[in-house]
């Protein structure tokens, strides 16, 4: 497995993170701790995880792990989030300075650290002015309570405001963003990604397979049943199997990683992962497996190696739809310019 700096940061991580939104839900905790000694066996040394997976339990099941394992706190790098609700009360969420401190505190007592290693805001707070997050982050920094901090779910210009309201002040930068990102959702590519590489932050890709869509376990017009995720609720979330299956572009895209696939002899999962690991800006792609079956294919993709023109057939599958403006070729084009001179 690939290592890489933790965004702008000298911490080196490896390139496929291990999520663990699964654990004490979709995997008990001990088909979880068996999918973590797996994943850091196999060279991985990311774990990331959030408060609310679960109510806490994802977090509580890693700590106990650790505990049960004392001398692999220091060979493992964990990321964990804080915004969405823990409480009924009005300051149970958010990116308040009130919440983030129980929040933070909670996930240290849960995960029975002394520090975390990356902490993120799981999405933007509009009621919460930037420079209380920002400090608050800073001064967790300064207190040994975190190493980095990060976001999730940021837009292009919330993560720019971000960077350069800490700027201003002389906060600690971010290192990080945690987007849905994958060959069926490109959208990030318009803005988010480059406003990522203006400022040198690292991508944490989150669903790398589309809730399942891309690991080859649909087909088209057959409604998903059984113990997969759409299987089990085919209106869950973004990935709802109505609309994308009577989307075109889906199978287009479904289709060009079968094709790759065979050439390799690897799997749809394994094709999807390589290419998204690949992609500009991306640190660590987030694996979610509910089984160490699951979780062993998806770490074949490390070992995978696409040529220029199998990345240029899934680039042009999954080619993201635009307006003619701003994003059209013709408005891409009026934003670049020559050395040489003219149009």
């Amino acid at each position: 497995m690939q290592l890489r700096n933790l965004g702008n940061s000298g911490t080196i991580v490896s390139e496929f993170a291990l999520g663990t939104m699964t654990f004490g839900a979709e995997a008990d905790e001990q088909a979880s701790h068996a999918i973590l000694e797996r994943y850091l066996d196999a060279g991985g040394n990311f774990l990331d995880t959030a408060d609310v997976y679960t109510a806490g339990a994802s977090e509580s099941i890693i700590g106990r792990w650790l505990a049960r394992n004392p001398g692999s706190r220091d060979s493992v790098v964990i990321a964990t989030k804080g915004r969405f609700p823990m409480g009924g009360g009005p300051n149970d969420l958010g990116l308040s300075r009130a919440h983030l401190r129980t929040a933070l505190d909670a996930s240290l007592r849960r995960l029975g650290v002394e520090h975390i290693d990356l902490y993120q805001m799981h999405a933007w707070d509009a009621l919460t002015p930037i420079e209380e997050t920002l400090r608050f982050l800073d001064d967790a920094i300064s207190a040994g309570k975190i190493s980095y901090y990060g976001f999730s779910n940021y837009l292009g210009w919330q993560l720019t405001k971000a960077v350069h309201v800490a700027r201003a002040h002389e906060f600690a930068p971010p290192v990080t963003l945690q987007p849905q990102y994958s060959l069926i959702v490109r959208g990030i590519e318009h803005e988010v990604v480059p406003a990522a590489l203006d400022a040198g932050i690292g991508l944490l890709p989150w669903s790398p397979l589309a809730g399942g869509w891309l690991s080859g376990k649909y087909h088209r017009d057959q409604a998903p049943t059984g113990a997969t995720r759409l299987g089990e609720n085919p209106t869950r979330g973004m990935e709802a199997w109505e609309a994308r299956n009577a989307d075109p572009r889906t199978w287009e895209i479904i289709d060009a990683v079968d094709a790759v696939a065979k050439e390799t002899g690897a799997s749809a999962s394994q094709v999807s992962l390589r290419w998204l690991s690949d992609r500009p800006a991306v640190t660590s792609v987030i694996l979610g497996a509910r089984t160490t079956e699951q979780l062993e294919d998806n770490l074949g993709a490390a070992d995978l190696v696409l040529t220029d023109d199998q990345r240029r057939r899934l680039d042009e599958a999954s080619t993201p739809r635009t307006d003619i403006y701003p994003y059209g070729e013709q408005a891409v084009q009026q934003r670049h310019r020559k050395r040489e001179g003219g149009r």
